[in-house]
């Protein structure tokens, strides 16, 4: 029989052993689905909606095309969607590592800029850039941007990961 103190005390939610833990590589992949859901954001909105260079899949009908670019845009919206709860519970745990963050961020929409223009574009075909127009400073532009993405959050993951023994390296 439970004595009637024990009864009467509220329950206590489970421990968080990582409260205010710093979760690098979690705050890090939490930006990368961002980066890589911002990344096709982009590309949808700009190059398919508003400049109409192409669509997510052009080797068939115009009915096809646009609904390849609907579940493309669903897809970079979960993408951010999931991203964003990961950072929610970071936040909630008082682990999210901001440089991480926006390492991933930057390495996401790098990663899955330069798959685009090299798997999508060149191997598999599905869509160019534009059409009827010399392809070459459009494939340099996008791949060096994705390049320079890449880079720039390979950078800050790096100086995130020097930084394991700095105990204020989640509040930078």
């Amino acid at each position: 029989m439970a004595t009637p103190a024990a009864s009467q005390r509220p329950p206590q939610p489970p421990p968080q052993p990582s409260r205010g833990r710093p979760l690098r590589a979690r705050s890090a992949w939490s930006g990368v689905l961002i980066g890589v859901g911002i990344a096709a954001f982009v590309d949808e909105t700009v190059f398919h909606q508003l400049l109409h260079w192409h669509h997510f899949y052009d080797r068939s009908t115009p009915g096809v095309a646009l609904v390849s670019d609907g579940l493309f845009h669903a897809f970079g919206w979960f993408a951010v969607v999931i991203g964003l709860v990961l950072v929610a519970d970071l936040r909630q745990r008082a682990g999210l590592v901001r440089r991480a963050l926006v390492g991933g961020v930057l390495a996401g929409a790098g990663a899955f800029q330069l798959y685009d223009g090299t798997v999508q574009h060149k191997l598999m075909g599905l869509h160019q850039i534009r059409y009827h127009v010399d392809l070459v400073p459009y494939d340099l532009t996008w791949n060096i941007l994705a390049v320079v993405f890449i880079g720039a959050g390979a950078v800050l993951l790096r100086g995130v990961a020097r930084s394991v023994n700095q105990p204020s390296a989640h509040t930078s």
